[in-house]
């Protein structure tokens, strides 16, 4: 199966348009789809994710086996939107050995020593892979624009406050890297994770009220909701300045994990459905070479 078209636009952010997360639902789509069925919403949604899942599985074996082309997703999200989940649950299908899943945390010294785009650049997928970056370059102008006394460590920017203009540098910095690699074969899906500040705390306290999940709370993600306004702010003008034709964001109602995991399935198949990829073809050459593999084989 496949996302309709209509629903695929309304989840991106068309390029050169604000992202109008304040309008956006993080509950639901507009556009009717299967998985929005209230009815029967936890079922459905968990059967179209099992069927992208399956798609997905298929696409990543023809994505390997050409060679030719690398998909980079990247998730962005406020605390507890259900990166991890979906991570495990849409990729479930996919062979290890053509993924590859990088997790950002708080940047080393080695890597403050660099330009603010390195620690991401060394890790891209090569061709033939899919990479999953779990938050990722966008971090430095989110959680650096909200704090921006981070912007110090290690940087040629400092002083009393960083100055306006960084960051609409940084953004064109951002669209310059995922054009150039564009250009070179990978397709890039950027994908935010919408979920509401009452979702948010609805997640935080059942980490906290059931033992299994204590470990997944952190006092940080709680210092880190009091600037939720700050956040969705800068999530703001970094979806309207970043989305672009070879790199659009898409905008994924969150509050609702099934019917989240289905969507960013639907999304990730549909971006490498749109690379064409078919079965390599092989030459005269290399085809004799098969069939005197062959004959060898069945005279054992």
């Amino acid at each position: 199966m496949k996302l309709d078209q209509a629903l695929l636009d309304e989840l991106m952010v068309r390029p050169g348009a604000a992202a109008g997360l304040d309008g956006r639902s993080t509950e639901s789509t507009t556009i009717e789809w299967k998985g929005s069925d209230k009815r029967r919403y936890k079922k459905v949604a968990e059967e179209d994710l099992a069927s992208f899942v399956d798609e997905l599985s298929e696409a990543q074996r023809l994505l390997w086996a050409n060679n030719t082309h690398a998909l980079l997703i990247v998730l962005q999200a406020m605390d507890a939107a259900g990166k991890d989940g979906t991570i495990r649950h849409v990729m479930s299908g996919v062979n290890p050995q053509g993924c590859k899943v990088e997790a950002f945390k708080e940047p080393s010294q080695e890597e403050l020593s660099h330009d603010f785009l390195w620690r991401s650049n060394k890790v891209l997928p090569e061709r033939g892979m899919i990479g999953i970056f779990n938050r990722s370059y966008y971090e430095e102008v989110l959680v650096v624009r909200v704090h921006p006394d981070l912007l110090a460590r290690g940087s040629a920017v400092s002083g009393g406050g960083p100055p306006q203009h960084v960051w609409s540098e940084r953004y064109e910095d951002i669209n310059a890297f995922e054009h150039h690699l564009h250009r070179d074969g990978t397709r890039i899906v950027k994908i935010f994770l919408h979920v509401s500040r009452d979702e948010q705390k609805r997640r935080f306290l059942e980490r906290l009220d059931e033992p299994g999940k204590n470990w997944k709370f952190s006092v940080h993600d709680l210092a880190e909701r009091k600037h939720w306004r700050a956040y969705a702010t800068a999530y703001e003008e970094v979806l309207s300045a970043t989305s672009s034709p070879w790199a659009p964001w898409y905008v994924v109602p969150a509050d609702h994990k099934d019917a989240l995991r289905a969507l960013v399935g639907g999304i990730v198949v549909n971006a490498i459905d749109e690379m064409d990829l078919q079965p390599p073809k092989l030459g005269p050459d290399d085809l004799r070479v098969l069939s005197h593999a062959k004959v060898e084989l069945l005279a054992e």
